[in-house]
């Protein structure tokens, strides 16, 4: 059966609890700013015309920089040049983002409006070494919560266990989209030194 209201969809559920209401702010809060500039990890979600886009971003430090509790920076380090997620932000501005730290089994969620920067000094206070970023998301914090954290307990994500063995790599990837016409051993070979050579 097909649920086709918000009334339809509310009759199958419960109330939220207090917790799950009072939770959201309008900004970081001390303690989601403490969680937010240890993680070194964050999916950012965007929306424009052609639908939605959800890109994982990382860093060796925090992931973004908090400017104040209602602003963070977040540097667009070297990828793939689709540049998908920055497109939408031109178009559209509105974002999420997920905040994951290592071994803990919250998540932080920020909602929010973002621009791009290309300002000089922005771009060379991050840089590293010669290596800049090309543009900097700046994101207007609109609501900040913390995520129940069931579903990290149920994934069982920081067990420990190795999933990843026997997993298809991008080059094997490749090579089937393609139909052989990319050589997915050459591929997966030739990426970790490419991959060290353009980290930043």
């Amino acid at each position: 059966m097909e649920i086709r209201s918000v009334e339809a969809l509310e009759a199958l559920y419960g109330q939220p609890g207090q917790a799950a209401t009072v939770k959201v702010t309008p900004f970081l809060t001390p303690a989601y700013r403490t969680f937010v500039e240890r993680a070194h990890f964050c999916v950012l979600t965007t929306v424009g015309p052609e639908g939605t886009d959800a890109s994982p971003r990382g860093d060796d430090g925090p992931v973004v920089r908090v400017l104040d509790a209602q602003t963070l920076a977040l540097p667009d380090w070297k990828g793939n040049e689709r540049i998908d997620s920055l497109r939408n932000i031109v178009r559209d501005g509105r974002v999420s983002l997920m905040f994951f730290v290592q071994g803990s089994n919250n998540v932080i969620r920020v909602n929010g409006r973002a621009i791009l920067s290309a300002d000089p000094e922005l771009l060379s206070s991050f840089a590293r070494g010669a290596a800049q970023p090309r543009t900097v998301a700046l994101i207007t914090v609109q609501e900040a919560y913390s995520q129940c954290a069931r579903a990290l307990i149920r994934s069982q994500l920081w067990s420990g266990e190795n999933r990843a063995e026997g997993l298809p790599t991008v080059g094997d990837m490749l090579r089937e989209i393609t139909e052989g016409g990319i050589d997915g051993a050459a591929y997966d070979a030739a990426w970790p030194v490419r991959a060290a050579a353009t980290m930043w």
